[in-house]
């Protein structure tokens, strides 16, 4: 098996090598990843799994952050344009994107394997030192970039795709392969977990590139930070600020007295806690009451029951600031994920098969300090009885770092990548 595997990946290590290239050359952020789903769509179809897209794998009413409607529908256009597959564009129509790959063998439990596929809104380094300006495959969607590995994790997911179905008779239960949009902001995964899609999973891998030396892994990582986003859309009534300020109802005050006791909020003893206020919009003129204000928030906890702590405090925080200036609100889900940890019981296997395969060290990293969505998959596969982990693979530091204009990565961890999963999927 493993020798099978290997040679395979060898065979189409060039291909996937460009199919990074291609979904970097063509990025697209959470909720419009239509040119990148449908080609992972059409691939999927052609090496023989059950393809699932649109309505199938979403739910549309826990979809978080969803942008506006005429940017779903220019970015849908502009991926037809590009490229993507019409068949599978048409079913993804109003921010629908994201594919899952089913193959059935024998008996057996049932395995999930999670690949994020969005990208960040973020305009790439046109610097000629700048690898992918070098090598022609840079962004040319402006504003747009990967600028956190999420190509390279849609790639290899495709990569492991192809080395289990060229292996698929010696496949023991059924396999979902599921690429993901809208991780960042943390908005994607809560609506396929409630959509079902993880309902019947025994265990689920995920992973992430990272600054670790190539050939370095991870093998569970755990500490996830649990974190709500959220809007606050805040409506006053509008007057004369200097003929007839008594009949208006000031908006931006409100805001501002909710700031400002938002970050008063007292932290708890348990564990850390964290509030911030990132952006406060408000007011029209020098002589107009504000009558309008948005407020972008997020809270954080060091375990899920700290983060809902902070987030009940600021919600009471947003209605008593906004009943002394009789104003109206409304909060806005913009993204959740839960705290998390990967189980002893998988790291272990994913130690034993990163030594049978060879080439891998497994360092000491196993405490996350960011948030990711993939837990509320973890979390669905834990509460049914079941394992998770969430790998951490590394693939060099080139470039500022992840989030930077000039990010680059390793493009040798893409074989270290899916032969690492697809021999997980095996096992």
């Amino acid at each position: 098996m493993l020798k099978n595997v290997l040679a395979k990946a060898d065979e189409i290590e060039g291909k996937i090598v460009e199919y990074r290239r291609d979904f970097h050359k063509y990025p697209e952020v959470g909720w419009t990843e239509y040119r990148t789903s449908s080609l992972i769509g059409r691939r999927l179809r052609e090496l023989g799994y059950q393809v699932l897209v649109g309505r199938d794998i979403l739910s549309d009413e826990d979809r978080m952050g969803l942008p506006p409607g005429e940017e779903l529908d220019s970015h849908w256009q502009r991926a037809l344009e590009q490229g993507g597959d019409p068949e599978y564009l048409e079913l993804m129509k109003g921010g629908f994107t994201g594919v899952a790959g089913i193959m059935e063998g024998g008996k057996g439990k049932t395995r999930a394997f999670r690949f994020d596929i969005d990208a960040l809104p973020l305009s790439e380094s046109d610097d000629i030192t700048h690898f992918p300006v070098q090598e022609g495959f840079a962004s040319v969607n402006e504003g747009v970039m990967h600028a956190c590995g999420h190509d390279f994790h849609g790639a290899a997911g495709l990569g492991v795709a192809e080395l289990i179905a060229e292996n698929r008779d010696d496949l023991k239960g059924t396999v979902k392969l599921i690429f993901q949009p809208a991780e960042e902001g943390v908005r994607g995964a809560k609506s396929m977990v409630a959509r079902g899609l993880l309902d019947d999973v025994d265990r689920v891998v995920g992973f992430h590139v990272h600054e670790y030396a190539l050939g370095e892994i991870s093998s569970g990582l755990s500490g996830f930070i649990a974190t709500k986003k959220f809007d606050v859309l805040i409506d006053g009534k509008p007057a004369h600020a200097g003929g007839e300020p008594q009949d208006g109802a000031n908006a931006l005050l409100a805001a501002a007295t909710a700031v400002l006791n938002l970050h008063a909020i007292p932290r708890h003893r348990d564990g850390a806690t964290r509030i911030n206020v990132g952006s406060l919009r408000s007011g029209s003129g020098r002589n107009i009451i504000p009558d309008r204000a948005h407020m972008i928030v997020e809270t954080r906890g060091a375990d899920s029951g700290l983060s809902r702590y902070m987030y009940e405090k600021a919600e009471r925080v947003i209605e008593h600031s906004c009943r002394m200036y009789d104003c109206a609100y409304e909060i806005l889900p913009m993204g959740e994920a839960l705290s998390g940890a990967s189980d002893p019981e998988l790291m272990r296997l994913v130690e034993e098969t990163a030594e049978q395969i060879g080439g891998y060290v497994c360092i000491d990293k196993h405490t996350s300090f960011g948030s990711e969505d993939f837990t509320y998959m973890m979390a669905k596969v834990q509460e049914n009885g079941g394992k998770a982990v969430n790998i951490g693979i590394g693939a060099d530091k080139i470039g500022d770092g992840f989030h930077s204009r000039n990010l680059d990565l390793n493009e040798d961890a893409l074989k270290k990548a899916m032969v690492l999963i697809s021999m997980l999927a095996f096992r």
